[in-house]
């Protein structure tokens, strides 16, 4: 009875051991699995616009281009007709980048000062200005349509790029007033009253306590506008004309050209050169994204 009690002792962290092993790898071969179905469009798209259409024409989607070629690719850049004009996507692709630079810049820089102000500073209607800013991050881009366009007639910058940039700026300030207030509300009372006893002020508390250790949720904000910027589609559509338009708006009128043959290695490709910037700021900027949203996850 001892005997065979102690023979199972014996064995069972060797049990355990492999139970923990097998768990891990169940785990990592799941993780594996999902992240293949979920890449297999991406590797799709990769794939199609590597091959010529006539390879496309007599095989599958997955497989893999017998004669690699970036023709598609440089077609799509420089040379496909967007409406009436044959230079590609290089210039609408710079459009995004004249878009999207500024109005993130700005529209962090705002939330930035806004969410110090609600997170540190008190004043009478604080609470209820905050609310109806935040409120704004519930607004479909629908319902402010007709208002925005009257606006920017009455500027004077309908169908420009400084009236796009101007409309995600006022668009996005809701949603980085809120990161930076959550995560400024989290910073010790303390701080903040031993620097007004050294002498600091508003923007010495500000510029050279609080921006130092902002840098995750400056990074979930850049991130945060910089994706929904790029991929905009219908502010572009709806306030942007002709060379303006940013590089969604000519993705979707040169996939969807009704004239000639349908070429999906170009369509690919040039759906491929759209996404690159956010793809390449995803995988350079993610884990700054996923720490800054945890760090206001506590308190606010």
């Amino acid at each position: 009875m001892l005997e065979s009690s102690s023979a199972a002792a014996a064995n069972r962290p060797g049990s355990i051991r492999w139970s923990k092993q097998f768990g891990r790898v169940f785990v990592y071969g799941c993780l594996a699995l999902l992240a293949l179905v979920f890449l297999a469009p991406l590797l799709s798209m990769l794939l199609t616009s590597l091959k010529s259409m006539d390879e496309i024409r007599a095989g599958n989607l997955l497989s893999l281009p017998s004669t690699p070629t970036f023709a598609a690719w440089a077609n799509v850049w420089g040379a496909s007709c967007i409406g009436v004009t044959c230079g590609g996507l290089k210039g609408y692709f710079g459009n995004s980048f004249l878009i999207v630079v500024p109005a993130t810049f700005i529209s962090v820089a705002l939330g930035a000062f806004n969410g110090y102000v609600f997170a540190q500073w008190r004043f009478r209607g604080d609470n209820l200005i905050f609310g109806l800013i935040l409120f704004g991050c519930f607004i479909p881009f629908q319902i402010v349509l007709i208002p925005m366009a009257g606006l920017l007639g009455k500027l004077g910058l309908a169908g420009t790029i400084p009236g796009l940039i101007l409309v995600h700026v006022v668009y996005g300030i809701c949603f980085t007033t809120m990161f930076f207030r959550n995560y400024f509300i989290t910073v010790p009372a303390e701080i903040f009253k031993a620097a007004r006893v050294d002498g600091a002020g508003f923007w010495a508390i500000f510029f050279r306590i609080l921006l130092p250790i902002s840098w995750p949720i400056v990074m979930v904000s850049i991130i945060w506008q910089f994706t929904g910027v790029w991929n905009d589609f219908l502010f572009g559509v709806s306030f942007a004309a002709g060379t303006n338009q940013p590089v969604t708006v000519a993705l979707n009128n040169l996939v969807n050209t009704s004239t000639g043959t349908k070429a999906y290695n170009e369509d690919m490709a040039a759906a491929m050169i759209a996404a690159l910037p956010t793809i390449l700021i995803y995988v350079a900027a993610g884990r700054y994204f996923l720490r800054g949203l945890m760090a206001g996850a506590v308190k606010g």
